[in-house]
């Protein structure tokens, strides 16, 4: 179960989380909070570890500001990151506990108003383009399995100011920069890109894995990257989270997800720690199929709810995931040990392993031969049982 469950913690709502919304202030009580900004900064290295150390969980994400306070300019941000990164460097080899992915935070600071690759400023272009050099150098020095872009305010607002598709070559020239500069330094982690729909831009350029891996196989950077999925960016998007693995792993793009959880009765990111255990091992089964997620993980992005705002409460969100993530495992190996899914999909594709349907697949048949089957053949379909096949689901389940 611990080779298959390669779970991780995000630094963002585990350690910077406050509890806030936007209709209420800070209710999260924490303890590592110090006199000045890097203070805390170096007492939540200390706290993380403790955290991991105490779940059992191998594994932590970042966002550069997320460790270290950002100064009044570039040179002091990458210092203050230095600084914060030696402590925990000097951490991962006392413990053993490692780096699923990191990376730099281009959305939150208001000179991404317009975007950062694609802003409509070349000199965001710039701080942006300095801020992933600098991440592949934290991930080269802490040695990231992973490497993430989530374009946050990577989109637009409206059409009637936007040039969408240079904004769309921008982009691509700066993963293609990033490519280049890790081959530079043999930073050898996978690069992924987290597509999410919407929110905070009305459209975003990654809106869901089919736009995502239609993008990169349209700029020449399909091989170079994979898809960090989330399960609530899915909801965002219209779909389900089983969906967008089961797109990804179609065109071997399956890299690492974020495992929590949305409401669909809510338009934004709730991102609530996965319980909803159908949901949970349906997404497994296809992580399963794809033969587990290589260099990947499964992340907790997820945050406690306002009322829970004790300390404790980061342990028990934790374990209610991680629990899940076990139970659902469970549960596929037992629908993998039954065949249950492989049964229902040969018995329903039985038509094209003979006749008329195995010379479609070989590519035998063409538009003359099909017409000339159809004129004589009569259409018999065949029910497909969909309310029994959902039935006996629970049996497994249950």
């Amino acid at each position: 179960m611990k080779e298959h469950l390669p779970f991780a913690a995000a630094y963002w709502h585990t350690m910077t989380q406050t509890g806030s919304d936007q209709f209420g202030s800070d209710v999260n009580i924490r303890n590592w909070f110090g006199k000045t900004p890097m203070d805390t900064a170096k007492n939540r290295v200390e706290a993380i570890f403790e955290f991991l150390s105490k779940l059992g969980v191998e594994y932590f994400c970042f966002h550069d500001v997320d460790i270290a306070p950002q100064g009044a300019n570039l040179r002091e941000s990458n210092k203050n990151i230095d600084d914060i990164v030696a402590i925990i460097k000097a951490k991962i080899k006392e413990t053993g506990i490692k780096v699923l992915w990191n990376t730099a935070n281009m959305f939150s600071h208001p000179r991404y108003v317009h975007g950062a690759a694609s802003s409509c400023n070349a000199d965001v272009f710039a701080y942006a383009a300095a801020q992933v050099k600098k991440g592949l150098e934290v991930g080269k020095e802490l040695d990231a399995r992973n490497y993430v872009f989530w374009g946050g305010r990577e989109g637009y607002e409206s059409l009637l100011n936007t040039d969408l598709k240079f904004e769309q070559d921008n982009m691509a020239r700066l993963f293609h920069m990033a490519i280049d500069y890790a081959k530079e330094i043999n930073f050898t982690g996978q690069f992924l890109i987290e597509p999410k729909p919407k929110e905070p831009t009305t459209h975003q350029y990654d809106f869901d894995a089919a736009t995502t891996i239609a993008f990169l196989m349209n700029y020449g950077l399909k091989e170079h990257f994979k898809l960090n999925l989330e399960a609530n960016h899915a909801t965002l998007a219209g779909h389900t989270f089983d969906h967008e693995l089961n797109v990804a792993r179609c065109y071997n793009m399956l890299g690492s997800i974020d495992a929590n959880q949305g409401n669909w009765l809510l338009g934004w990111d709730t991102d609530e720690f996965p319980t909803d255990l159908y949901a949970v091992t349906f997404a497994l089964y296809q992580i399963v199929e794809n033969g587990g997620l290589g260099k990947g993980g499964i992340n907790f992005d997820a945050k406690v709810r306002r009322g829970s705002f004790e300390q404790n409460d980061l342990i028990l969100a934790h374990i209610a995931g991680m629990d899940t993530f076990a139970r659902s495992l469970k549960i596929v190996e037992k629908l993998k040990k039954d065949k249950f899914f492989e049964t229902i999909l040969e018995k329903r594709y039985a038509s094209y392993k003979t006749g008329i349907g195995a010379e479609i697949v070989s590519g035998k048949a063409n538009l003359e031969t099909l017409e000339k089957y159809a004129f004589d053949n009569t259409i018999n379909n065949k029910s497909d049982h969909l309310e029994e096949v959902k039935a006996k689901l629970n049996d497994y389940i249950f």
